[in-house]
């Protein structure tokens, strides 16, 4: 995790060049990254992921891709919201333009995922077993459907960030 302020206001995760993956943590060691052994690696499948997100099966569950940018992102658990750092000149100034976003986003339609349980965001070029406490960051979440929204946010020329927001469904009849 990269810190981009002293001593850091959050913790970021990176990305090598690729997606950003988000999976539950029941299946974290199902998801093999770069290393898979059929034809096409669970990396292959994150970055071939058309847009801002993704849901990919691993094992009972699905992982939901980060795809576009490999931007440094975080999560917000007071705005249940993923930000991905595009451009900014502080930390401060990103996540103090984070409500005031929040509130004026034209949000995309998004998927429905269905989450177990508290999750893991990671490098997908990483095997899940192989997360250290360096290079991920665990969101507890709480068992549901949440329905993924994304928006672009510029609240000035030197900023720029994406949403990834989830908002928790209720539970079917």
């Amino acid at each position: 995790m990269a810190r981009y302020a002293d001593p850091g206001l959050v913790d970021w995760v990176e990305s090598g060049g690729g997606p950003l993956v988000v999976v539950p943590a029941e299946v974290l060691t199902r998801w093999e990254g770069a290393d898979g052994e059929g034809p096409e690696s669970d990396y292959d499948r994150a970055c071939a992921v058309v847009g801002d997100t993704g849901l990919l099966t691993v094992g009972p569950s699905q992982a939901l891709v980060l795809g576009d940018e490999p931007a440094s992102t975080t999560y917000l658990p007071e705005h249940g919201v993923f930000v991905r750092w595009v451009a900014a000149e502080s930390e401060a100034e990103l996540l103090g333009s984070v409500e005031a976003a929040l509130e004026d986003a034209a949000w995309e339609d998004g998927q429905v995922w269905h989450v177990p349980g508290p999750v893991v965001l990671f490098d997908s070029a990483w095997p899940g077993s192989e997360v250290e406490p360096d290079n991920h960051a665990r969101v507890e979440l709480t068992p549901g459907r949440y329905e993924v929204r994304s928006a672009l946010a510029r609240p000035n020329l030197d900023t720029e960030f994406q949403l990834v927001r989830l908002v928790q469904l209720l539970p079917l009849p």
